[in-house]
């Protein structure tokens, strides 16, 4: 037999474009068109059936780049649109822009009494009408959403700017008519997409192609070209017999769960995810009246908050599907959060306020974290998830790796304080699945536990910019089912694949410590002032909590539930997985640094008020310390008058200025370097002979993509130290140092701490670079095998050699308040404000000599997707203490986080909460969440190793339990015993512990 495939193949592909696809619709009918155009923000339908509207038509421009154009759309169905296996619709396209769906264009119909019909986007372009004979009239809200992605060229544009975005429409109306859809026909289309992709997957050596191909050749025997229609079920009888062919009994498994990834902002604002949110659940809620089968998995309690608000109707229906079974809350967290830089407390709210909502408003608690797009996942993750009463994990962002690939894709996953998490990786490698044969392909050969387990997962329903899955995607479902050739398909809800992968890999492989995404290391460092409000909102938040709940419980004062809740969620949505990360376009940073700016008004305004009423009257200057340690005679949580500093010294010498204390002794010399720091404890120099420190270095800084998201480790090819100073002078008893580079200025003070010798530099910038890198660095003569880097809760150990592939592709890390670096005995803590990005490694200076190399990244300036990206001022604070062990680092990153506040008193009471044992760090005071007026401490042991301790209470209480995270009574696993005001525990490395007192009546 000749081969002649090729052509076969050929033949099949023209036939279905040019005859078949073209035929989906047997008849189609003019409608009449209106639009009005709204003049800014959205407006919601009720005004939209009020506007002025205007006779549109085909081919006509609409949409000035982020505006709302509204068309009214009237007609009715011809009265002999009756025929056998055929369905009116309402066909719609937006635009002829061939970008994907969520990315574009995108529209909602409704019905004309208000009711949403469903959405229209790209491949979804159809809105169901009634029968013949009946009258149409619905309205379409169309959405002209600038195309940024641009197909992810990365090329800088001005459209991310509303300001900048100009006013010229984006779009052409391409289609708006009635169409008859022929059954048949579209049938036959899904029947020859799946086997068409089946059969291309398949090894030419394997006769299960061969009868593809002529099952298909076939098809275009009997399919008359000039009667499609009245052919088409010819068509799907000579497929019929090759589409029930069963699959391998050996075939892999997926469970298809549909998913719409929508990110909560990205290259769109909020108010736009806000309504992107609308279009997506009304896609899902019109395919399950269609499907019943169908289930539906959506996270984000915040998405679901804003349906409520803007949506109820909507969010009515999806609620009946959510009590069905059928549309499923997953998650539990407020936002598909970053992991990587939120805060130990704030990661846990998340999911606090997430599983409180998807508890109180839907009855239902999900036990799955679904994050599958996060940039890296902390450590510290498994015991956050355990203790918030979950018990699986899912994402597949590690596929994106660019150097090594995982080895598992169901494993135990293993936190730093060694709780674990069944977690998994689909390895189809996507979160938009559009089922197809390629894609099923990958997953089954792609899976790594062939042998000990058969099932993964395939998350389907186009998403980033939302859309959802299609009919079609249900169709391919449906036809891969139990299909020779094929993994076999299940519609599934992720609970259902989680329990089922569970039961079938009894001892799966355990990974240790965090999941690093070896890509996008420059979201630690990208748009740096959104950094700094998180991080500041973040320990506002511990204050304001902090001082309420003891002006609650010591003064009786009201406690500021709405206040507070309010800023937990602008800062929780805020640190979603491209807001917090810097990686969306500029109206969403330039919106973020406003709320942030509001959060610490309110915020600020609370702590006033609050200490001033634990002051009460008087003229005596108290400080108050809301972090854990003594900062010159205040107590930690406490409050009361300073005590007195120990002296430092500025000097000006022939070498350069001296700084100096009982601890410390820095020369500056005229360029603004440090060339020594001498630990006047241990007599011992930091600083490697030859070297400085405090040595700013600008990088080029140029991925090959993702702009905003990478720091490719080819920066450190092209880069300087910046060594030139303006003027290096003493001011008081500190140093100021002024430098011009390039198009920027950059003015350094600095000052010895004087309870600690820490050496604090402030460094102001007026940052005017593009394409550029700025670190700060400390070469250190230490020969340190790791360095310690705190995350959530504790702290994660990196080796500073690259032994290994992994090592090397570690070359920009996360870290959040310090890191630290030793010998056996001796050790430097380098701690921050603002900053999340470093490296560190074990370096080789210019004279030879072995040192270990702290970096903390300050700056970059991308160009895509924000081209002003990181332009403007910035001050960062970093501080340098030399004899520090892990106790001392973490003292200098809440010293640096929280500083004293002054408040004229008469006297400060005791803390609300004493620990007796450092290592045993309280991270959180608040009433509970209940409102019972119950007290609530969160603690965690911070050193990595077993702690004993006590915690005494400064006011009466009658009832003590340990709970998880949402507050819910567990058993003791860090209460040793109680006494009449305090508490005996036990901790185990980086253990997290919530208690929660019930307060004695008055």
């Amino acid at each position: 037999m000749h081969e002649n495939s090729a052509l076969i193949e050929a033949r099949i592909e023209r036939f279905v474009r040019e005859r078949i696809a073209p035929a989906l619709y047997r008849e189609t009918a003019r409608v009449a068109i209106t639009a009005w155009d709204v003049q800014d923000e959205p407006v919601p339908f009720d005004v939209a059936v009020k506007g002025k509207y205007r006779p549109f038509s085909i081919g006509q421009e609409w949409g000035a780049p982020w505006g709302t154009t509204w068309f009214h759309v009237i007609g009715q169905v011809p009265s002999n649109w009756n025929q056998d296996g055929t369905r009116p619709e309402l066909v719609v396209n937006l635009t002829s822009s061939s970008a994907g769906p969520g990315f574009q264009a995108e529209g909602i119909a409704y019905a004309a009494d208000g009711r949403i019909l469903k959405a229209l986007e790209p491949l979804n372009t159809y809105v169901p009408v009634s029968g013949p004979g009946d009258p149409v009239d619905l309205y379409i809200e169309a959405a002209a959403n600038p195309n940024i992605a641009v197909d992810f060229t990365f090329i800088p544009t001005a459209l991310g700017d509303k300001t900048t975005a100009g006013t010229d429409p984006l779009y052409r109306l391409r289609r708006l008519e009635l169409g008859l859809l022929d059954v048949n026909v579209w049938e036959l289309l899904q029947d020859v997409w799946t086997l068409t992709g089946l059969m291309r997957e398949l090894p030419a050596t394997l006769p299960r192609r061969a009868d593809i191909l002529l099952a298909l050749d076939r098809m275009v025997d009997v399919v008359a070209p000039d009667d499609i229609a009245g052919t088409a079920a010819a068509g799907r009888a000579a497929l019929a017999v090759v589409l029930a062919q069963p699959a391998y009994a050996s075939a892999h498994k997926l469970a298809a769960v549909g998913h719409a990834h929508i990110d909560s902002a990205w290259l769109w604002p909020v108010r736009e995810t806000v309504r992107k949110v609308a279009r997506t659940f009304s896609n899902v809620l019109a395919l399950m009246d269609e499907d019943p089968e169908f289930v539906f998995a959506a996270s984000s309690a915040q998405q679901y908050y804003w349906l409520k608000q803007s949506y109820p109707e909507l969010f009515a229906r999806v609620k009946a599907q959510v009590e069905a079974g059928r549309f499923v809350p997953v998650g539990g967290m407020w936002v598909e959060s970053d992991t990587n830089m939120p805060g130990g407390e704030a990661l846990a709210r998340q999911f606090v306020f997430g599983k409180r909502f998807f508890m109180e408003e839907l009855g239902i608690e999900p036990l799955e974290v679904w994050l599958p797009d996060s940039f890296g996942y902390s450590a510290a993750l498994p015991q956050i998830v355990k203790a918030a009463g979950s018990k699986w994990f899912l994402t597949q962002k590690i596929s994106w790796n660019e150097t090594n690939r995982m080895p598992h894709h169901t494993f135990l996953w293993e936190g730093i304080d060694g709780t674990r998490v069944f977690t998994h990786f689909p390895p189809v490698d996507t979160y938009n699945s559009n089922l197809s044969a390629k894609e099923l392909a990958l997953a089954q050969s792609q899976y790594a536990e062939k042998g000990v387990g058969s099932i993964s997962l395939v998350p389907f329903g186009w998403g980033d910019g939302g859309g959802g899955p299609t009919r079609e995607m249900l169709a391919a479902a449906t036809r891969t089912h139990d299909l020779e050739g094929s993994p076999r398909i299940t519609l599934s809800s992720p609970s259902q694949f989680f329990e089922q992968a569970e039961a079938e890999y009894a001892a799966p492989p355990v990974w240790s410590g965090e999941l690093y995404l070896e890509l996008h290391r420059g979201t630690y460092t990208s748009q740096s002032n959104t950094k700094r409000g998180n991080r500041r909102s973040e320990h506002l938040l511990r204050e304001a909590e902090l001082w309420a709940t003891a002006a609650t419980v010591l003064r009786g004062d009201d406690y500021p539930y709405e206040a507070l809740e309010s800023a937990w969620r602008t800062v929780l949505l805020q640190q979603f997985h491209d807001i917090l990360p810097g990686s969306s376009i500029a109206w969403v940073h330039q919106e973020a640094e406003r709320n942030y700016a509001e959060v610490a008004v309110v915020l600020n305004a609370q702590i006033g008020l609050s200490l001033a009423s634990l002051a009460g009257p008087g003229s005596v200057e108290l400080n108050f310390n809301a972090g854990p340690y003594e900062i010159t005679g205040i107590p930690g949580l406490g409050g009361g008058v300073l005590g007195e500093s120990r002296p430092t010294f500025a000097s000006q010498t022939a070498a350069g200025i001296v700084l100096e204390n009982e601890f410390v002794r820095v020369l500056i010399d005229h360029r603004g370097l440090m060339v020594s720091v001498l630990d006047l404890r241990s007599d011992r120099e930091i600083v490697p002979e030859g070297a400085s420190a405090n040595l700013l270095q600008l990088f080029r800084d140029t991925p090959n993509q993702w702009d905003a998201w990478d720091i490719d480790e080819s920066y450190k090819h092209v880069g300087r130290d910046i060594i030139e100073a303006v003027s290096v002078r003493i001011e008081g008893n500190a140093v100021r140092i002024e430098r011009s580079v390039d198009s920027s200025t950059i003015v350094q003070l600095v000052n010895l701490n004087a309870n600690s010798g820490a050496i604090d530099i402030r460094t102001s910038i007026d940052w005017r670079e593009r394409e550029k890198l700025l670190k700060l660095s400390f070469p250190l003569d230490l020969h340190a095998e790791r360095a310690a880097s705190e995350i959530q809760f504790g702290h994660v150990y990196r080796p500073t050699h690259a032994n290994t592939s992994w090592d090397v592709a570690r070359f920009e890390t996360v870290a959040h308040r310090w890191v630290h670096v030793g010998e056996a005995g001796y050790g430097v803590s380098v701690a921050n404000d603002a900053n999340y990005g470093h490296d560190i490694r074990r370096g080789i200076l210019q004279n030879g000599a072995s040192a270990t190399v702290v970096r903390v990244s300050l700056l970059r300036a991308p160009l895509y997707p924000d081209p002003e990206a990181d332009q403007g001022d910035h001050e960062f604070l970093i501080s340098l203490r030399v004899g520090a062990g892990i106790p001392e680092a973490v003292e200098e990153g809440y010293r640096l986080n929280l500083p004293l506040r002054e408040v004229l008193g008469g006297v400060a009471p005791a803390p609300l909460f004493v620990v007796d044992n450092s290592a045993i760090v309280i991270e959180a005071v608040k009433l509970a969440e209940d409102r019972s007026g119950d007290v609530i401490v969160r603690l965690y042991e911070a050193h990595g190793s077993r702690s004993n301790g006590t915690l005494t209470a400064g006011f009466a209480w009658s009832r003590l339990v340990e709970t998880d995270l949402i507050e819910r009574t567990t058993g003791a696993n860090a209460v040793v015993r109680e006494a009449e005001a305090s508490v005996a525990l036990t901790l185990h490395p980086f253990q997290l512990v919530t208690l929660r007192f019930s307060r004695s009546a008055s």
